[in-house]
């Protein structure tokens, strides 16, 4: 027994992405990927990088998991895991920063 009660799902997800840096960092990375899934949708010739934009974001696990087949849907799931990663290390590392552990 490690003499921490288990936590609740919503408990542990405010742990993780509770600091206001990760949830900042993840409006970014949802609103960058809205963007280029719009961007590309109209097939304009412009837009044809627009999905490096969130993947470049959310690196380096997005780029490990675009070796998924697929298109728009391994996308959306590289850049979230991607997101949900790096968003989970910034909080770490805004919490520490602060002097707060989460514990």
């Amino acid at each position: 027994m490690t003499g921490r009660p288990d936590r609740t799902l919503p408990a542990r997800l405010r742990a993780l992405y509770g600091d206001p840096f990760a949830l900042a960092y993840l409006g970014a990375c949802a609103a960058l990927t809205a963007w280029a899934l719009a961007a590309s949708a109209g097939h304009n010739e412009d837009a044809s990088l627009a999905g490096v934009i969130p993947v470049l974001a959310t690196a380096p696990v997005s780029v490990i998991a675009l070796a998924l087949p697929g298109g728009a849907p391994s996308f959306v799931l590289a850049v979230a895991s991607g997101a949900l990663v790096n968003g989970a290390v910034v909080g770490w590392c805004g919490r520490r920063l602060r002097g707060r552990t989460g514990r």
